[in-house]
């Protein structure tokens, strides 16, 4: 018999969680520490969703060699103060939560290392609402070089067999090419970190911006896709 449920995958800063500044602002910390120039905010806030080390050199410019001590830095703050400041998006947990009522899948897929996001979702309360976590590898110098490809991937592969529909829903377009890329469709957040239109041009399948529409906009996403034939 075929599985009909329904696997939801969940980006985590940006669209879970609230960073509240605790990303931009220990970045920002990390660079001036290391001797390095700090971008402006509009730059530090681009760099919040994609893999840190990514960010590092192709927006804020740190040089290989400085590479490893920026990460380190942001990473102690991070953990000292960063997890506690930041806090749940209002209302999303709940839209989680009706999901899994619903009889749906629930899990998350981060470009965050895989242990820090597990100990963000326990800081704030959230680790057992989830199937699953996934994430970068703790050595960041190690993180797959397709961004959330990857990690969309492992999230299906771990739960092949046990669903028969697949939705993302992120805040970035990374998140919605890391969909795509796995045949998935993507549903985008406008409360998160995207650019004006970013969402849009890449192709995400809806954008809503309140949490109480993520349930909606998820069934109908899978309406519209069953019915094309794409999931």
């Amino acid at each position: 018999m075929t599985n009909s449920r329904l696997l939801v995958l969940f980006d985590l800063d940006g669209t879970l969680v609230d960073p509240a500044g605790s990303i931009t602002g220990g970045i920002a910390a990390a660079l001036a520490a290391s001797g390095l120039p700090v971008p402006p905010a509009a730059e530090l806030d681009r760099m919040v969703g994609p893999a840190l080390k990514d960010s590092l050199t192709g927006i804020a410019a740190v040089p290989a060699d400085r590479l490893e001590h920026v990460i380190a830095e942001y990473r102690r703050g991070y953990r000292e103060t960063g997890m506690a400041s930041s806090r749940p998006y209002p209302r999303v947990a709940d839209a989680v939560r009706t999901l899994r009522a619903e009889g749906a899948l629930v899990a998350v897929a981060t470009q965050k290392p895989e242990p820090l996001a597990r100990d963000l979702l326990a800081v704030q309360g959230l680790d057992l609402l989830f199937d699953s976590i996934h994430g970068s590898p703790a050595d960041e110098r190690l993180a797959a070089a397709d961004g959330k490809v990857s990690i969309v991937g492992a999230a299906l592969a771990q739960h092949a067999g046990e669903y028969s529909n697949a939705v993302m829903i992120g805040d970035r377009s990374h998140d919605v090419h890391g969909a795509s890329a796995n045949g998935i469709p993507c549903i985008g957040v406008g409360w998160g970190f995207a650019q004006d239109g970013e969402l849009e041009a890449a192709g995400a399948a809806a954008v809503v911006q309140f949490p109480e529409d993520l349930v909606p906009a998820v069934h109908s996403c899978v309406r519209t896709a069953g019915a094309h034939g794409t999931l």
